[in-house]
């Protein structure tokens, strides 16, 4: 009986492979008089955000991937007082490629127990064709919806920061109030911008931002956005470009937005000029300055353009920084 139920048990699973092997024998010779090419599996599916939460004290920081874009010849956007012979060896030196870079975009989401205080809010729809412009959908992952967003903050108003403000011409996060430099928001709304390479920047804010400005506080150097979250005047990359120091229970983090805009090129480099950066002596300064405190200090920084989860701390080496990537310290 046993032998019996065996040998059926042979038949059965050779009668399936068979049937299991004939429709790609088939599909084979309908590809050959098709001629056309059969994918078996296409590596092209949507994937969601990238996002990485941890703790900070009291606080809970939220990171989300808005997008990233990868480009051509770094030396034409980094070191560009350089040759590009020395920005590539810099490259090489760190086992990066010499002839492409990759910027990503991390808006970051603070919960303090009594805000929920956004930091930046990448490209928005307008960067939706190019795969960016993922932070609604990143924010919606963590379980928030833009309702739940208390204050939008503006580290500065360039395009990567500012795109996601408003949604199909509303506000993007109707229940907030915003808090904007005033040095910075004078700069691009003011109507001199016209006519100059700075016209295109003008020209969004007026379209993103310029319609919160009754819901905004202005602010300058060392203001409190909330209570453990102030505000630090780095004005060079942008002319009021502001970086947030944030505490909570003995916890710090410095907020850095674009003081530096490339891990190794502008950390190890920090006197590279940067073409990102509208005044570029200002900007090396200013880069010197904050990394210095956030090496001096051990104190973790966020970067917006440093790699995914783009938290990290900076330790001295050389004339500049070599960036640490976070990884456990946050989580015990």
């Amino acid at each position: 009986m046993t032998d019996r139920m065996n040998i059926s048990r042979r038949v059965l699973l050779g009668t399936a492979g068979a049937g299991a092997v004939a429709p790609f024998v088939l599909s084979g010779v309908a590809s050959a008089q098709t001629t056309q090419p059969q994918t078996s599996m296409e590596i092209n599916h949507a994937m969601p955000p990238e996002t990485n939460r941890f703790k900070l004290g009291d606080f809970e920081v939220l990171v989300v991937k808005d997008g990233a874009r990868p480009s051509g010849k770094p030396g034409e956007t980094f070191g560009t007082n350089q040759s590009p012979e020395a920005v590539g060896e810099l490259l090489q030196k760190n086992f990066l490629p010499t002839d492409q870079f990759v910027n990503s975009f991390s808006p970051a989401l603070i919960n303090t127990g009594s805000d929920l205080v956004l930091f930046d809010t990448g490209f928005g729809e307008q960067g939706r064709e190019s795969g960016n412009g993922r932070l609604l959908e990143g924010l919606a992952a963590a379980g928030y919806t833009p309702d739940d967003v208390t204050v939008v903050v503006l580290t500065h108003m360039h395009g990567d920061h500012i795109g996601g403000l408003m949604e199909k011409g509303k506000p993007a996060f109707p229940k907030a109030r915003y808090v904007f430099g005033q040095k910075e928001y004078d700069f691009w709304t003011d109507e001199k911008r016209v006519g100059t390479p700075a016209e295109n920047g003008h020209k969004a804010v007026l379209a993103n931002v310029k319609p919160l400005a009754e819901k905004a506080t202005f602010i300058g150097d060392g203001a409190d956005v909330v209570p453990g979250i102030n505000a630090i005047a780095a004005f060079g990359h942008s002319p009021g470009h502001m970086i947030f120091n944030v505490e909570s229970s003995g916890k710090r983090l410095i907020l850095t937005a674009d003081t530096a805009n490339h891990f190794v090129l502008s950390l190890q480099r920090p006197e590279w000029e940067v073409r990102f950066d509208m005044d570029k002596a200002a900007a090396a300064a200013t880069r010197k300055k904050v990394f210095d405190m956030v090496a001096t200090d051990r104190v973790a920084f966020l970067g917006y353009h440093m790699p995914f989860p783009s938290v990290g701390y900076a330790e001295k080496l050389d004339t500049g920084y070599r960036f640490v990537p976070k990884s456990y310290q946050f989580d015990i």
